[in-house]
């Protein structure tokens, strides 16, 4: 279709303009804006009717006025270049280099939008990521082609533990692996922050980086997302890579939906987000997965920070839906100075039973974790009794499971930023801490591995 360019803007509101007197017009066209001095902005259709149309500025709209501004519309959906160049490389939210290098020379140019994938196509996620990281490698463990977010709040180490989860991450097995890093609304310093990390790990040559700061165009923060997931789409499916996915912050994504739907005087739904945000973050987190006889996948792992650490808060809340679990950071660990704060107790991984075991990390891998789950639950119940009756009043096995818990806290959810245990590390710490309690109480263990990996069983 010929570009076709109209001098009809009718009105600018907020990040929106409205051109009228259009024809044959598609949902998803990029479109060139070019005000009166000359200068060209990117956009993208929201809204196509019979004769108008509703195009979303990429930049921001100051300086359009309604006599000069001038739109071209493409005949195009937006698409994003992409090729083996893009690792080490940091580019802002819509694709273009943010890092002072030249263009890459771009394989292909990929829709941002991605392709449908058919449900009876998809492979059952079973191989398991190693962080390095006990609380979730041990207790939430992450699997291909799993979404499992991070659910956090505001002055939590959630960046933190995004880059070290990037910088650490790995198969246990020989096959390519990749990190696609995403940030949505971040600051100029944790910008720095990111790029000094992977930087100084050695980290960057396997990333590739979409950054868009918090003093760019919100409209942006709805294409970094997609822009994100073409590049794993085309790494995963086409080069074979295992990519893992991180996106942050999601919060600050579904806010730029809020202020376009406002700027588009929508009917608000829950809290003033859109009624459509449940699709639209589906249209995201559905993009992980394995595909049958492809032989890469996408894992993702995006950020919520919470508004008041309220979990059932609608961001939060239709995220747990569309996702298989959740990691959540703790407030009172974070103020222990226990990092990463991750309380293991409301978080879960419903993926995690297929891809530990035998053949992929140890045979002793889910008995150990529900073995811990279930002592340290109760050396915590234990805690509050204690605030009531003191510990004077318990029992020497109630010490016991009080001392678990605040060794489990300490020793196996406590380690440094740059710590990376490998699993087998993480799984005998655990049997370190469980060798704290009665062997009569170890009830979730079968009595072979308890007998092959119970410290007070190879002692004799």
């Amino acid at each position: 279709m010929a570009a076709v360019e109209y001098k009809t803007v009718s009105d600018v509101k907020g990040p929106l303009i409205v051109v009228q007197k259009t024809k044959a017009v598609m949902y998803g066209e990029i479109v060139e804006i070019r005000d009166s001095s000359g200068t060209l902005r990117r956009g993208q259709v929201l809204d196509a009717y019979k004769d108008k149309a509703i195009v979303q500025v990429f930049e921001g709209t100051t300086g359009l006025d309604t006599k000069d501004t001038a739109v071209l519309f493409l005949g195009e959906t937006m698409r994003l270049p992409v090729s083996l160049e893009l690792f080490g490389r940091t580019f802002d939210g819509t694709g273009r280099p943010r890092d002072g290098g030249g263009d890459p020379t771009p394989e292909k140019l990929l829709d941002i939008n991605g392709q449908p994938i058919n449900p009876s196509a998809r492979e059952y996620p079973r191989e398991f990521i190693q962080t390095g990281i006990s609380t979730i490698d041990g207790m939430n463990t992450l699997v291909r082609g799993q979404k499992l977010p991070i659910f956090s709040g505001a002055g939590l180490p959630h960046n933190e533990l995004a880059a070290q989860i990037a910088r650490q991450a790995k198969v246990k097995t020989k096959e390519e692996f990749a990190v696609v890093f995403a940030a949505m609304g971040i600051t100029h310093e944790e910008a720095m922050f990111f790029s000094r990390s992977f930087e100084e790990s050695g980290a960057s040559e396997r990333i590739v980086s979409y950054i868009n700061l918090a003093d760019d165009p919100a409209v942006e923060r709805i294409i970094t997302p997609r822009a994100a997931l073409t590049t794993a789409e085309y790494l995963a499916y086409e080069k074979d890579y295992h990519v893992l996915v991180i996106l942050t912050d999601m919060t600050n994504y579904c806010e730029a939906l809020r202020q376009v739907g406002a700027a588009r005087e929508e009917v608000p739904g829950r809290r003033g987000y859109p009624g459509y945000m449940y699709t639209d973050l589906a249209s995201i987190y559905e993009r992980a997965g394995r595909i049958r006889d492809r032989k890469g996948s996408i894992t993702q792992v995006p950020i919520i920070t919470m508004p008041d650490d309220d979990i059932t808060h609608p961001i939060p809340d239709l995220t747990g839906y569309i996702t298989e679990g959740q990691f959540v950071l703790s407030r009172p660990m974070h103020r222990k100075g226990i990092y990463p704060p991750v309380d293991v107790l409301p978080s879960l991984s419903r993926l995690m039973k297929n891809g530990i075991g035998e053949g992929r990390t140890r045979e002793d891998h889910a008995s150990v974790s529900q073995q811990m789950y279930a002592a340290y639950a109760e050396g915590r119940d234990l805690r509050d009794l204690v605030a009531v009756i003191g510990e004077e009043a318990l029992s020497e096995r109630d010490r016991k499971y009080l001392a678990f818990a605040d060794r489990f806290e300490a020793e196996f959810a406590n380690q440094d930023e740059t710590e990376d245990r490998t699993v087998e590390e993480t799984l005998n710490l655990g049997w370190s801490l469980l060798s704290i309690l009665p062997e009569r109480d170890l009830k979730r263990i079968d009595e072979k591995i308890l007998a092959k990996y119970h410290p007070g069983a190879k002692n004799g």
